[in-house]
């Protein structure tokens, strides 16, 4: 995987991407225009929104809009979530520094960029009625999220070893965001089985030990190596105003973490068991 040349911008937002989908964001007679990396996020940031609805699944009042900017339709996850509490609690679990912020879904496309993932949708920060909040793009062509493939009679689908080496990636991503949200609704597979990681505005927690360490058996290599590159300035710089200097140094050190579970995984297994390309 190729580190991403801008972490803020969409790589791959462009017709042939959306063909490998098999998605249409526009109608057949009027296949949509490709997009430069300025324009996707032009769009985002300032095209009209010229139709909305409430989404059913989550708990953050998600909207589900439609823009428009006279050339190009489509649509858009929006969501102005930003709640922070000393202490949360929901049922018999509770959670210290407690935060569910529009600003993590934004962090989580940057970071998925930065790490050569392109199966985050680009997410920008935009002010919606009066409000900030991320703006992100609708995954099209979507045949099911996690619980109805796990309803299939083949539920690693037609390549199994990329479906398995998928998830892989998921895991290592949320443990290094550490993403306490990770659900069957937040997980969408497109027509061409392509893994989609949705919904992160309750990651980025300031915890410094893995969640489930266990689930680490492989890692993707160039995600690896992306991880090993990462730089307190780095991340600073991709961020901006997105993330704070604490979540920015716990994702740090949690990475820290993650890199010396695999190395001490290929001492004892070796690199071939471990390290896996795409």
């Amino acid at each position: 995987m190729e580190i991403a040349r801008r972490a803020f911008v969409a790589g791959f937002w462009v017709v042939g991407f959306v063909a490998l989908l098999g998605g249409q964001a526009a109608p057949l007679t009027a296949p949509p225009p490709t997009l430069s990396l300025e324009e996707t996020e032009a769009f985002l940031l300032n095209a009209k929104i010229v139709g909305r609805k409430g989404v059913s699944t989550g708990v953050t009042d998600t909207i589900r809009a439609t823009l428009s900017d006279g050339r190009l339709t489509h649509d858009a996850q929006i969501q102005t979530v930003d709640i922070a509490q000393t202490l949360f609690q929901a049922g018999k679990a509770s959670e210290v520094n407690f935060k569910d912020t529009y600003r993590f879904n934004i962090a989580a496309y940057r970071l998925a960029h930065l790490l050569g993932l392109h199966n985050v949708p680009m997410s920008v920060e935009r002010r919606i009625d009066g409000k900030p909040g991320a703006m992100t793009w609708w995954i099209d062509d979507v045949q099911f999220d996690e619980k109805g493939r796990l309803k299939e009679k083949s539920i690693l689908g037609p390549n199994p070893d990329r479906t398995t080496k998928q998830v892989q990636v998921m895991r290592v991503f949320d443990e290094l965001i550490q993403n306490r949200d990770r659900n069957q609704g937040n997980m969408l597979w497109t027509k061409d089985w392509t893994l989609w990681m949705i919904d992160h505005t309750r990651a980025f927690r300031l915890g410094k030990e893995l969640l489930k360490p266990d689930q680490l058996t492989r890692c993707e290599r160039g995600l690896f190596e992306a991880m090993r590159a990462l730089t307190l300035e780095s991340l600073t710089q991709v961020m901006g105003n997105i993330m704070r200097k604490d979540e920015i140094q716990a994702l740090l050190t949690r990475r820290d973490v993650i890199v010396k579970h695999f190395e001490d995984r290929i001492a004892t297994r070796g690199e071939a068991v471990v390290l896996y390309s795409m």
